[in-house]
């Protein structure tokens, strides 16, 4: 069994392929220094992190710089990996991640740390920094954990605190230096400590008094007693990715994704990303158009994602979307706004919203009662909340999604009756209405978070946020009501890691050594191993959930946000009296004491910078779903082997797809609610199974040139997928799942067979039925498998099987009296295919 055909046992093997369309893989020889991108979760939502593709390009476009990425094997890989003694290796180059400089990991949520010990152990590294050698690669993480890192600060070498796309490229730079000198572990991270927005652990030591509260935190550079945020000043200038890579597989934001702003001042009391990630920067409009442009025609993606914490708040919301909806709106591509907010949604934003019309409309009150709205600064009441889902049910939408928080400090029981009757209310505006009045409720657990003015605050214990849960879905299910929530364990170790201290990096190791991984995956999260590692660290983990008095030092008193702690306290006060703290994007300075109004300060965009695009005429847009007039389709003939024999039909359909749309090639599309490319495919192959001869035909809008069709489609495919032949097809001839007579399958045959295969196919073809048990879900039917087989012979080491119908991987695990994963590992490849009657025969 070769490592790529070992793949075909595994849940998603794609997930470990490499080799997408804009991954870079550069020479090692000819590079100063090797990055290592581990994201500590699984691929799907790695990949869908559009800061982690931000940092790709920034250190990739820096010539001496090597970055590759690498992702938290699923439990099926890390145990397959585990039993062959393999390493956890990067997708681009296929290296152990040992062999790297640099292994940085994103932090962007604390239930991932067991993950990235995971990762480090599977990289055969040594967990702590101080077990670690000189030959070792240097641990840095970023991300908003990284504001407080100290759970993780015993496994960790450096962090990178705040916006990090110039700052990684002067760390890569600092270690290059040092690397060319020669330097020991001790003086290349006090060379990185004189970055800034570069945090080292054990610079910093950590004393406690006897009741477990922090004493003080001794800073061992006397010149160097905080880390000061990193902060990138123009958004606009700032790098960003346009030739996006594209997985092979569906992703949990499969789409280009831009960012058109960064940071909020809206200053919701809760909300750690409006602190951490302040000023307000946005990248004008034009910019964000050209991106846009360069990202959909250098990927495939047929859907645009306008990123930001709020993107309903961005100045130039309107102009854009009335102008990338006009430019896109022939090509099928959505727009879609996934952060909106009651208070920024305008009539003229609800109508273009509208033209990209989803299943569900999701807004976030966050607190029930205008009282306590009023305490976290929502800044919304509950009449706009109404007229927005009124006008939302009336434009169409078919459900509205509601996000609440519960155990908000100072929340009672009439905060809670107050969200029961709002969701009431919601679903009352609906009736009558174009969308119907369908109403999702969700509610998640108050986490207090360090750089917030809640951060003093406790947090609820897990017993009462499960009476409140079902307080709530008692309440809301009489008044016909659906609610969701999140698991109270999973916010309760959020919790204790959230405001967590050095100490908590022996509960996090034993977690790990007792099979904890991927902790905010609610089927994998286990709570009793989490119990049991709390145990024998014998720390208490509800002591974390405290209320902390206000002149307590905390475990993240030496990273400098930006926003000072005064600021945060006196926004603690205001929300005790329930007073309302401006935007100050739009207001007078609320003096957080993060801009210098030099460098540092609120860049808003112009609006004027990108002009109105007349909406298309409806007939270009009927066009190109009209019915052809007397156009033949082009029949392609195509292989699909090597790393590609991995993807399944669905993950190959997409990849064709989206080939045919960076070509640009004049694809029809089927009428109604949401047109789809008028592509079909031959029958699906199992998984595992190359082939060297797949049909796929192609519906145009206007005549193209078969051999240049394909010449234009092997420009866009991978390597292991090419289009070995391309001719016109007439309009209304077979489809390509119905042209198939026969398909021929070599079976290359495992040493040490053990049967008489000759007789066993003698005995099958001579036989006029060849029944066999089949598992299909939960139970077993009998199959037929006689009816599927012309022919079949051995040559040599080959089964060779010409089928009419059926699975070859299923017939030829019944030939080998093999299970069909152990069948699936063979290679086994479509080599020929007959066409029915009057068609010609591909070789």
């Amino acid at each position: 069994m070769t490592t790529e055909t070992s793949l075909y046992q595994l849940k998603r093997p794609a997930r470990y392929l490499g080799g997408e369309l804009g991954s870079i893989v550069k020479d090692w020889s000819s590079v100063d220094i090797t990055f290592a991108m581990a994201f500590p979760d699984v691929y799907e939502v790695g990949m869908s992190h559009i800061g982690s593709a931000i940092l790709y390009q920034a250190l990739n476009e820096t010539p001496w710089i090597a970055a590759e990425r690498s992702y938290t094997p699923w439990p099926d890989r890390e145990a397959q990996l585990r039993a062959a003694g393999e390493p956890l290796t990067s997708l681009e180059s296929g290296r152990p991640l040992a062999d790297f400089d640099i292994i940085g990991f994103s932090l962007q949520y604390e239930l991932c740390y067991t993950n990235v010990l995971c990762m480090l152990d599977l990289a055969g590294l040594p967990l702590r920094a101080s077990e670690r050698n000189e030959q070792s690669p240097l641990i840095v993480v970023g991300g908003p954990c990284a504001f407080n890192p100290e759970p993780l600060a015993d496994f960790i070498d450096c962090a990178i605190i705040g916006d990090a796309e110039e700052a990684i490229v002067e760390f890569c730079a600092a270690m290059r230096e040092s690397k060319k000198i020669g330097e020991q572990r001790s003086a290349l991270l006090n060379r990185l400590a004189t970055i800034e927005g570069v945090y080292v652990p054990s610079h910093f030591a950590i004393d406690y008094q006897a009741d477990g509260c922090i004493k003080e935190i001794r800073s061992l550079n006397p010149e160097r007693t905080q880390v000061r945020r990193r902060i990138v000043a123009d958004l606009n200038t700032a790098p960003y990715p346009t030739r996006p890579i594209v997985p092979f597989l569906e992703t949990i934001h499969d789409r280009v994704a831009v960012e058109v702003a960064r940071g909020c001042t809206r200053g919701c009391r809760f909300c750690q990303a409006g602190y951490i990630y302040r000023p307000v920067r946005e990248r004008q409009p034009d910019t964000v158009h050209k991106l846009i442009d360069e990202a959909l025609r250098h990927s495939g993606y047929d859907e645009v994602s306008l990123l930001s914490l709020s993107t309903g708040d961005y100045s130039a919301v309107e102009i854009l979307m009335q102008n990338l909806m006009s430019c896109y709106a022939s090509q099928q591509v959505a727009i879609s706004l996934p952060s909106l907010r009651v208070g920024s949604l305008t009539p003229a934003l609800m109508e273009e919203i509208k033209k990209v019309r989803k299943t569900g409309f999701t807004l976030a009150p966050e607190a029930g009662s205008e009282r306590l709205r009023n305490v976290i600064n929502k800044g919304i009441c509950e009449e706009d909340l109404l007229e927005s889902t009124r006008t939302a049910f009336e434009l169409g939408w078919r459900v509205v999604k509601l996000y609440f928080m519960i155990g908000l400090p100072t929340e009672t029981d009439v905060d809670l009756d107050a969200l029961v009757d709002l969701s009431a209310q919601v679903k009352a505006v609906g009736r009558g209405t174009q969308g119907g009045a369908d109403v999702n409720v969700s509610v998640s657990t108050f986490v207090p978070k360090a750089h917030t003015p809640f951060q003093w605050d406790a947090q609820i214990s897990h017993a009462e946020t499960l009476e409140r849960q079902n307080r709530l879905r008692l309440a809301l299910k009489k008044k016909k009501l659906r609610l969701k929530w999140h698991e109270a364990e999973l916010s309760f170790l959020e919790g204790v890691f959230a405001r967590g201290d050095r100490r908590l990096g022996a509960v996090i190791e034993q977690a790990v050594k007792l099979g904890c991984r991927f902790d905010g995956w609610r089927d994998h999260f286990r709570w009793d191993l989490w119990q049991q590692a709390f145990t024998l660290a014998d720390i208490d983990p509800s002591w974390y959930l405290r209320q902390r008095l206000l002149e307590e030092t905390f475990p993240w008193e030496h990273i400098d946000a930006g926003v000072t702690k005064d600021f945060l306290m006196h926004e603690r006060e205001a929300a005790l009296e329930e007073k309302a703290t401006p935007d100050c994007r739009d207001g007078e300075c609320s003096h957080c004491g993060l801009c210098d109004f030099e460098t540092v300060l609120p860049r808003l965009s112009d609006r004027t910078r990108l002009a109105p695009v007349p909406a298309e005429e409806p007939a270009d847009t009927e066009a190109i779903t009209a019915e052809p007039l007397q156009l033949p389709k082009i029949r392609l003939t195509m292989s699909k082997t090597g790393r590609t024999a991995s993807l399944s039909h669905l993950e190959f359909m997409t990849l064709i797809h989206r080939a045919v749309r960076r070509a640009e090639l004049p694809i029809r599309y089927s009428a109604g609610f949401h047109p789809a490319p008028r592509i079909s495919f031959g029958d699906a192959l199992p998984l595992g199974v190359a082939s060297e001869t797949e049909l796929v035909d192609l519906e145009l809008t206007a005549p193209c040139d078969p051999e240049q069709t394909a010449e234009l489609l092997n420009r866009e495919l991978p390597e292991d997928v090419r289009v070995k032949q391309a001719e016109l097809w007439p309009r209304k001839g077979p489809s390509a799942a119905n042209s198939l007579a026969t398909a021929l399958y070599r079976v290359p045959l495992p040493s040490g067979l053990s049967i008489d295969l000759e007789q066993r196919i003698a005995a099958f073809l001579a036989a006029t039925e060849v029944i066999v048990g089949r598992p299909k879900k939960n139970r077993c039917i009998n199959v037929d498998l006689r009816p599927w087989v012309e022919d079949l012979w051995r040559e040599d080491n080959v089964l060779w099987m010409k089928l009419l119908s059926g699975s070859p991987l299923f017939l030829a695990a019944h030939l080998l009296e093999m299970e069909v994963e152990q069948v699936r590992v063979l290679g086994l490849c479509k080599t020929a295919i007959e066409l029915k009657e009057t068609e010609s025969s591909v070789d």
